[in-house]
């Protein structure tokens, strides 16, 4: 059966009724042969904030050539994106996970509103990269998504730099060891132009899981942002989109149980963000696809770490591009049976057939052979207990500690804890506690960047432990467990914990606990009272009243 390209735009387009849409189509430079063919959204957001979506623009004009020159008419589409380096530490870090329901609530208004009848989603920045996949999994229209790349490293004093040494930096000025005219060389130095955050952070993870599940071209995210090959994808992906309509190849096609297990693994190998396991959540939910926080812990302790990625390893995304991309991962996994071939992807051929060309590159030391693992099992773990009976996640590098026990330092903000490791308050064995934090107790899930970044700065990293309700960046290292839930806001366990109590941390036994016996426990739940909120209007208020736990994906819908 042919699939109908025309299928939305028809209804809106064709007929004499519709000529007052055409005349609006018309005012904005489309002719009546343009609105004769399919109508493809070219969807991205750009920003002119930040670093990570700054290509946007302009690798939207490329996927529109590669569309109209393949019979459609490209149409685009923009929508926000908040940089979640710029804001760490602030208020506005709040914003970065309600921005990941909102890009993709505002990229379904469009295609609902224009009856699209595809789409190409370009993706950058952090949030930017699920919200894609999860409105492609909505619409389930012929969708392509495509990752508009990395950032090039900075030089500094004769090393690559990314932007985790600036993070880092800070905590090494607040200890004496950096002076500011070092600190402002290496912030100078960091970031030399358009693209995200250069290592396995949250962005260059979620980007190469998507192409492990299927979602975008195999071999296109490791691609650097200004890297002119860049531009020869965008044709292509607008071009490759002609055809998926053609074939009529729809997103619940592709995002099914076993490609989110390949993504699991993708991320598990290279020693990917935490982030992760939010996000595929939240994508499997708007696919209607089972998955479950315990999926993760499972398929990451069979995946070998084979990655040497920063912020754990020592290269960032740009090496593994020239090491052999995406496709040299996808080789050595599947020789190993470590994911599945047969899933579909967005060409219409399997995984198997995409990397049948992959090539590596002599010599290469960022992607490891399977017996030349780092560690036998991959950097995410999910660890229970008392503190976190629904869950919390933890990235395991291979070279932290398995076991910590220390004395809770409470902190009901983030910015109460910058503040201790800044004033040199923390002591070694310390067990930080971040909470109300969460989903709802943010609202928004922060990141701990600033905070992690500078425990490692001061030289504390070894030394201590951190968990909280809210979240970790890509780039954090060092024993920190995130995503506790239940969190803070609705009464789970770790709001019960007072100054001074035991917590345990237990890789090996998957454990995170508080030594107090359950009455204990009992006793001051009883007595717990919710923190007020100071958003009682607008959209903070709207996401901490809808938005769910983050062992599910911190969904709203």
């Amino acid at each position: 059966m042919t699939f109908d390209q025309r299928h939305k735009s028809k209804k809106l387009v064709d007929g004499p009724d519709r000529a007052p849409a055409r005349s609006y189509f018309k005012s904005v430079g489309y002719n009546s042969e343009d609105l004769k063919k399919p109508l493809v959204m070219v969807a991205h957001s750009w920003i002119g904030t930040m670093p990570c979506n700054f290509s946007h623009r302009e690798l939207a004009q490329d996927v529109m050539a590669g569309v109209a020159n393949s019979g459609g008419t490209p149409m685009e589409v923009n929508t926000i994106s908040i940089s979640d380096g710029i804001s760490m530490g602030t208020e506005g870090m709040k914003a970065s996970l309600v921005s990941r329901e909102l890009i993709a609530d505002s990229i379904e208004l469009a295609a609902v509103g224009y009856s699209f009848d595809a789409a190409v989603i370009i993706v950058g920045c952090d949030k930017t990269i699920p919200a894609g996949a999860m409105v492609a999994a909505r619409l389930n229209i012929p969708t392509v998504i495509l990752y508009s790349g990395s950032i090039a490293p900075g030089k500094f004093q004769g090393n690559d730099v990314t932007i985790q040494d600036v993070f880092e930096a800070v905590g090494q000025h607040a200890a004496g060891n950096l002076d500011e005219k070092e600190l402002t060389s290496l912030e100078d130095a960091a970031c030399p132009g358009a693209g995200s955050c250069g290592a396995q952070y949250t962005a260059n993870t979620m980007a190469t899981v998507l192409e492990f599940i299927g979602m975008s071209p195999m071999g296109s995210s490791t691609v650097g942002a200004t890297d002119k090959r860049k531009k020869v994808l965008g044709y292509e992906s607008g071009q490759l989109i002609m055809k998926v309509l053609e074939q009529g190849i729809l997103p619940k096609n592709i995002i099914t149980k076993q490609a989110l297990i390949n993504g699991i693994a993708c991320a598990a190998a290279t020693g990917g963000s935490t982030n992760v396991v939010l996000h595929l959540l939240a994508i499997a939910h708007e696919a209607g696809v089972p998955l479950e926080i315990d999926d993760f812990d499972r398929i990451s302790s069979q995946t070998p770490l084979i990655g040497d990625l920063r912020p754990g390893g020592k290269y960032v995304a740009l090496d593994w591009d020239i090491a052999g991309g995406t496709k040299l991962l996808a080789k050595k996994l599947l020789e190993a049976k470590k994911i599945d071939g047969n899933i579909l992807t967005v060409t219409g051929r399997t995984l198997a057939m995409e990397i049948e060309d992959a090539v590596e590159t002599k010599d290469q030391k960022v992607i490891l052979d399977i017996k030349d693992a780092i560690k036998p099992t991959g950097g995410l773990v999910i660890l229970k207990g008392n503190l976190s009976p629904d869950g919390s996640v933890i990235k395991v590098a291979g070279h932290e500690r398995l076991t910590h026990e220390g004395p809770a330092r409470i902190f009901e903000q983030e910015e109460d804890a910058m503040k201790a490791v800044l004033d040199n308050q923390i002591n070694k064995g310390d067990v930080l506690i971040i909470r109300n934090e969460g989903p709802k107790g943010g609202p928004g899930m922060r990141e701990m960047l600033g905070v992690t970044a500078a425990l490692v700065g001061a030289g504390l990293d070894d030394s201590v432990a951190l968990l909280t309700d809210g979240r970790f960046s890509g780039a954090t290292r060092g024993l920190m467990a995130g995503h506790v839930a239940p969190e803070a806001a609705v009464g789970g366990p770790i709001a019960l914990v007072i100054e001074g109590d035991t917590i345990k941390f237990d890789i090996p036994n998957r454990k995170l606990e508080v030594l107090i016996d359950k009455k204990t426990l009992e006793k001051r739940k009883s007595d717990w009272q919710p923190i007020n909120h100071k958003y009682k209007r607008g959209v903070f208020a709207k996401y901490a009243k809808n938005v769910s736990s983050a062992a599910i994906g911190a969904v709203t819908s």
